[in-house]
């Protein structure tokens, strides 16, 4: 049912025989080293085979730099860690839509509201990222984010942040069109410039 224990990952790396392999993750292609044991684990899986997959980066290392699980007993390893490395931007995407978008933050009770309030939010993410890639996006929009706030020296791309910021900036504006016979108030500049300064406190926050 369960056979001799074989232990811990660091344990199996000690012993496991890797051999190298490249890897496409994170917008590059690596080259690794990877181990795979088959065995059981029990407690989780109970008697259903699965796969243990050790990396390391450094043939000269002694133990492992990740290690997965998996019940799939047949794709390749090498692709198994790709697939892996996808998450990330699943997560990322999942914690910035609960920063700057209220994703999980409301108090709903009913069913149809649970199912339909996080989808919502992540239809909106969307619209926000398509928005900015078709029309907001300007070359200068990471450099001007440096300039405002200094402490972020190596900023090259924009962060979801500045799209919102930036479509925030271009609704405002729209709303006080200069296609319009009048022109606005002084309180309505001063509400714009408000809400400028507001859009730029809450990307730094």
């Amino acid at each position: 049912m369960k056979g001799d224990r074989l232990g811990t990952p660091a344990q199996l790396a000690a012993t496991a025989t890797f051999v190298k392999a490249q890897v496409n993750r994170y917008g590059r292609a690596d080259t690794v080293h990877i181990a795979e044991i088959r065995c059981l684990w029990y407690g989780s899986f109970h008697t259903r085979t699965v796969r243990v997959i050790l990396l390391r980066d450094d043939a000269t290392d002694t133990g492992y730099d990740l290690a997965l699980v998996t019940t799939d007993l047949d794709t390749p390893a090498h692709a198994l860690i790709t697939r892996y490395a996808w998450r990330w931007s699943i997560e990322a995407t999942f914690e910035e839509a609960r920063e700057h978008l209220g994703a999980g933050r409301a108090r709903n009770r009913t069913r149809n509201a649970v199912e339909r309030t996080t989808p919502f939010a992540l239809y909106c993410y969307t619209i926000v990222v398509l928005w900015y890639a078709t029309h907001g996006h300007h070359p200068a929009d990471a450099a001007e984010r440096r300039e405002r706030q200094p402490w972020y020296t190596t900023k090259a791309e924009p962060a979801f942040a500045d799209m919102t910021a930036k479509l925030r900036r271009t609704i405002i504006a729209a709303r006080f069109s200069p296609i319009h016979a009048g022109q606005p108030t002084d309180s309505e500049i001063r509400a714009v410039q408000h809400a400028w300064a507001q859009a730029g406190l809450d990307c730094a926050a």
